[in-house]
């Protein structure tokens, strides 16, 4: 795996990449509580806008209602953790599959009958607003009232139920976005990374080459689908509460897409990028504004307005591709 990672990336962002990685571990040996939580969330939202890139990026199917996968995966996880004792890695396996199983309902009406564009996206909404409205009246995972994990404590890391510190999770999230990177750059540089990318430019010459469109666009779905299950278990185990108004609500989709979107989507480190830029910056706002006394409702949201906005109109590929550029890294 890692001879697939070094094949075609230049020495130099090899040791960035390195450099990255070492810095990222040491972080939390000098990092407050709160600086922890920060970067956290910094590595899920890198890690969902991974997920999310291989539909968008890499076959160029636009999704704006991702939030169900997240919602799926945790709800599965915790609902079989708090009623029946089931570790959450057992638990994953049921989030995988109803996620995957969405993800391939909502492909396969939609590539069919020849759902494409923004009549896609729209599909992908409407999914996660009936997900939504259906777990609103769910009783089982105690609906609109909100589902609630037991918390023994804090200092004992049981990794096997999730159960620990926030270092723990931290370093957990950690992994699973060093292992997207990896997966994401194994899946570019395959035959089917490179059908994906044809189907993206133009489906119809995808098509006359040979290219099974349909199977395809649908593995596209799928993978992003189950990647994306992963990242809401473990949102689920780190805030110990699920309300489904919170985790299938369209603007926790527009939140998951940003971070691509904004560091390049089609990118590998794009929505690393993005991750950082976005949630740190927003983050760091919030709490200049926090010591200033000063609070304005929606300051979060007003702030990635203004980042997308800048990015349309100054770097419409995003931050990562003119950056690379400079530094030497773009092939």
């Amino acid at each position: 795996m890692i001879a697939r990672l070094a094949d075609g990336v230049p020495r130099k962002g090899l040791w960035l990449l390195a450099a990255l990685l070492l810095l990222l571990t040491l972080f939390p040996l000098f990092a407050s509580g709160y600086l922890l939580a920060i970067g956290f969330l910094i590595l899920y939202f890198a890690y969902v806008g991974q997920a999310w890139n291989v539909m968008m990026g890499f076959a160029g199917q636009l999704s704006l209602g991702h939030s169900l996968y997240v919602g799926l995966g945790a709800y599965a996880a915790a609902a079989l953790y708090v009623h029946f004792g089931v570790s959450p890695w057992i638990g994953l396996g049921a989030a995988i599959g109803i996620s995957m199983l969405a993800g391939a309902a909502i492909g396969f009406l939609a590539f069919r009958f020849g759902v494409a564009g923004v009549y896609f996206a729209i599909l992908t909404i409407a999914f996660a607003e009936f997900a939504r409205i259906g777990f609103d009246h769910f009783a089982w995972v105690r609906g609109s009232s909100g589902l609630f994990l037991p918390v023994a404590n804090y200092t004992e890391n049981d990794l096997w139920n999730l159960r620990g510190s926030p270092v723990m999770f931290y370093y957990l999230m950690l992994a699973m976005t060093a292992g997207a990177f990896v997966l994401c750059h194994a899946l570019l540089r395959s035959r089917m990374g490179y059908y994906w990318l044809a189907i993206r430019e133009s489906p119809e010459a995808a098509a006359a080459l040979g290219v099974n469109v349909f199977r395809y666009k649908m593995y596209a779905v799928v993978i992003s689908a189950a990647m994306t299950s992963l990242s809401g278990v473990v949102f689920a185990f780190y805030y110990n509460n699920l309300f489904p108004e919170q985790i299938f609500h369209i603007s926790r989709s527009i939140e998951l897409i940003l971070g691509p979107i904004i560091g390049g989507i089609g990118t590998l480190v794009g929505p690393i990028v993005g991750a950082f830029l976005l949630t740190g910056l927003a983050e760091g706002l919030r709490e200049l504004m926090l010591q200033l006394g000063i609070d304005v409702p929606g300051v979060k949201q007003v702030f990635y307005g203004l980042c997308l906005l800048l990015v349309i109109m100054f770097l419409p590929d995003g931050v990562w591709p003119p950056l690379a550029r400079k530094l030497g890294l773009h092939r």
